[in-house]
């Protein structure tokens, strides 16, 4: 129950493999809460499919408007968080995640994302995102990767860069550091990745019997060689979830670090992969184009064992 706790209202467009999901594990979703939480909401009245409310049991057809009034303390404003802020506009904002910290909070109230950094400097951000968790966020990173993510300031921003983000407009480049050994020059990944089915939290390639997958294309080049590693700068513009990290273990390249796909450990990462988030631009039109870039972290260049370059 939500009980006399601020609301806001969070707008959801059903898409993808969410299409014909219950509503009430829609809401578990876009929320993380638990299937009560979310069963709750609903029967209060809280949560709307096409502007009228929900019956227990009723599925969200594709393209459908959900819409969650979800408790505004879901993202607590911690303005201790670290953030270090690469460009500020008065629509949005791009900033450089550290490894090791989390996009979004996973549970009601947690701290210590970015999310919560955002909040407390972005107070605005709150009432639209992907989810109620996702306050702004255009995107998101896994935990030990990091690098650029982008967040929009107003709703309409959100709309744009969102838009811009699905249709593979939006540029977006990482650096990698895998085994060196049998890799060439630069090269292109292509197939459909699927959730895996042994294995939650991963994602595959796509079987041909996949209820839900989507065709992806990832380009590398290699930046520099090193005696066991290789840089390499990729790029993968729309990307699905794990695009990166699943494409380069599916041709033998794992990332460094990457235990979920077997990449190889060193204790020079300590508990990170190595993917770093380096560049991400927007040409426009619908707002002023932007282009920035995050350096790679100083211990990718021990990995390489090349000194400064």
């Amino acid at each position: 129950m939500v009980g006399d706790a601020e609301l806001s209202t969070l707008s959801i467009r059903v898409s993808g493999e969410d299409a014909g999901g219950r509503v009430e594990r829609l809401v578990m979703k876009a929320l993380g809460c638990s299937r009560s939480e979310a069963q709750a909401l609903c029967a209060d009245g809280h949560v709307t499919l096409q502007g009228k409310r929900v019956k227990k049991g009723e599925r969200a057809p594709l393209d459908a408007e959900l819409r969650i009034e979800s408790p505004e303390a879901w993202v607590v404003a911690s303005p201790e968080a670290e953030l270090t802020v690469r460009l500020e506009r008065a629509d949005l904002v791009v900033v450089s995640k550290p490894a090791g910290m989390p996009s979004v909070p996973l549970k009601l109230g947690e701290r210590g994302t970015l999310a919560n950094a955002l909040v407390a400097r972005y107070p605005e951000m709150r009432g639209f995102g992907w989810a109620a968790r996702e306050p702004g966020l255009v995107h998101r990173l896994d935990t030990q990767t990091s690098g650029l993510l982008l967040a929009a300031r107003t709703e309409s921003a959100f709309r744009v860069l969102a838009d811009a983000l699905t249709r593979g407009a939006m540029q977006k480049r990482y650096l990698a550091v895998v085994e060196a050994s049998g890799l060439g020059d630069s090269g292109s990944i292509e197939g459909s990745l699927e959730p895996d089915p042994s294995r939650r939290g991963r994602v595959a390639v796509a079987s041909e019997h996949a209820r839900y997958h989507r065709f992806c294309v990832t380009r590398y080049r290699v930046v520099a060689r090193g005696p066991r590693f290789a840089l390499v700068e990729v790029d993968a513009s729309p990307a699905f979830r794990h695009q990166v990290r699943a494409h380069l273990a599916s041709i033998g390249h794992p990332i460094a670090g990457d235990a979920l796909y077997g990449g190889p450990a060193d204790p020079r990462l300590g508990a990170r992969h190595a993917l770093h988030a380096s560049h991400i631009g927007y040409a426009g039109p619908e707002l002023s184009a932007f282009a920035v870039d995050d350096p790679e972290p100083a211990e990718f260049g021990e990995l390489m064992d090349l000194g400064a370059r």
